[in-house]
């Protein structure tokens, strides 16, 4: 039952990927594209101040833009997705192995929808609202390791937090408490936990402001537009990643779940199989 579980969620990776991919395709790269313009022009504009002269800034890439939009980005996106998927089996498989045992008439596309929602909550919610995604030229090269340490660590304790107000919830709380208390008690516990690793770690505000010489503005800061319509569909499109993917699945392991067999079928709560009617 496992390994069925975990195929189902590689192709709901798969689905959710190349959803993703197009939805990122059409709104997200034309954001991408205007910050890597507003990089060169600025690039420039400060050569030109130093007396640099000529556009020194072609570093004879490995892989033109045109690929890098298209085919990597889409096998970066499924990869991802992928990833993704196996790591949401795993994550419904334990839960449901629980769940199912001790709320038999518990429907699986229920448990798909919690793992999909607190997925998109501890994966990406969180961490974004503690240190947004930025486009090209947004941040500095000196402080990038800071930054990616930070990311990570918020994201890892968002999760680890996660894992243990569900399981403090479904284990210890909801028998004695009931549902709706023991809800609230763990999104509490996860919360107080990522606030105070939130002002614990650093902050950057590193968006670039104008390029200033001598009589003025050289180059104008960074397009608040275009900042902005980054972030916004970095959300949808991680949104549609996680909707897509626990959707996917939660038909997919229903259909695990209840497919009838030659010898017998399977009982949608445990998993195990009934004998044949004769």
């Amino acid at each position: 039952m496992e390994k069925k579980f975990i195929g189902a969620g590689l192709g709901a990776g798969l689905i959710s990927g190349i959803v993703t991919y197009v939805f990122a395709r059409i709104f997200l790269q034309p954001q991408v594209s205007a910050a890597i313009s507003y990089e060169e022009g600025r690039s420039a504009a400060h050569e030109a101040l130093e007396g640099a002269g000529g556009h020194s800034h072609d570093h004879g890439e490995v892989f033109s833009r045109a690929m890098q939009a298209n085919l990597g980005a889409a096998v970066g996106t499924v990869a991802f997705a992928l990833c993704m998927g196996a790591v949401f089996a795993v994550a419904f498989t334990v839960l449901w192995s629980f769940v199912g045992k001790r709320y038999p008439g518990t429907d699986p596309r229920w448990v798909a929808a919690a793992v999909g929602a607190i997925g998109f909550t501890s994966v990406f919610a969180v961490p974004f609202l503690v240190f947004p995604a930025n486009p090209p030229a947004v941040g500095s090269g000196e402080t990038i390791g800071s930054r990616t340490s930070a990311f990570l660590t918020i994201t890892v304790v968002s999760v680890l937090a996660a894992i243990a107000a569900v399981a403090v919830v479904v284990v210890w709380l909801r028998p004695r408490l009931g549902g709706l208390t023991s809800s609230l008690v763990g999104v509490l516990l996860y919360l107080t936990t990522v606030v105070v690793a939130a002002l614990a770690l650093p902050s950057f505000d590193e968006v670039p402001g104008p390029l200033m010489d001598g009589t003025g503005i050289a180059y104008p800061g960074f397009p608040a537009d275009v900042l902005g319509d980054f972030r916004m569909y970095t959300i949808a499109d991680h949104a549609l990643l996680w909707t897509t993917l626990a959707a996917s699945f939660a038909l997919l392991a229903h259909r695990v779940l209840r497919a009838p067999r030659d010898h017998g079928s399977v009982d949608a709560a445990t998993g195990a199989r009934r004998a044949p009617l004769s």
